[in-house]
């Protein structure tokens, strides 16, 4: 029987580390498709689906926006066609660590308090951001914990970004990538 809301245990997920600004696992900020294919291609056997958008004007033209790796719970947002952001699927992505905390699929107000006593020890203490919508952002990490429904549950979707997302970090990425998945 298909479930919907079918949530992959952590001992079945990949384990990547945040490299705040620089990558998460082993994707790089800035790499281009065809390189995050490649280094995909050694952890899933899914393919990425490309989303291309045409600059007004210019129906020659295309730019590839947005990845998609469904299966393996990833989506991927491009600038000029370079690597600048990362959402991580709460149901089957793969688990991500920062300072040791898993951060994928976890219940949102445990994560915030962490992030609250995380910001509490950094000098100075300015690291805790609020999206719209209320969603925590860490701006040591890059990185803003959004959330999707599992079910009747709200559990956190990470959405990560290279340090040049904090200059206008709501308008960096597409607003679907700040928006509730289900």
């Amino acid at each position: 029987m298909f479930e919907f809301w079918k949530v992959v245990p952590d001992d079945e997920r990949q384990h990547w580390t945040l490299d705040p600004f620089a990558s998460v696992g082993p994707l790089r900020f800035g790499m281009t498709p065809a390189e995050v294919s490649d280094v995909l291609s050694e952890v899933t056997e899914e393919r990425q689906g490309l989303w291309r958008s045409y600059p007004a004007g210019d129906a020659c033209t295309s730019m590839i926006d947005r990845g998609d790796y469904r299966e393996f719970g990833l989506r991927l947002y491009y600038g000029d066609e370079k690597l600048k952001g990362v959402a991580v699927d709460a149901l089957c992505g793969p688990q991500v660590h920062a300072d040791g905390v898993a951060l994928v699929c976890r219940v949102p107000s445990v994560l915030e308090h962490w992030m609250i006593e995380r910001a509490k020890a950094l000098e100075p203490e300015v690291d805790l951001t609020y999206m719209d919508l209320g969603m925590p952002g860490s701006d040591s990490l890059g990185l803003v914990l959004n959330v999707q429904r599992a079910g009747d549950h709200l559990v956190t979707r990470p959405v990560f970004f290279p340090s040049e997302g904090l200059d206008d970090l709501s308008h960096f990425l597409p607003r679907e990538a700040w928006a509730i998945h289900h």
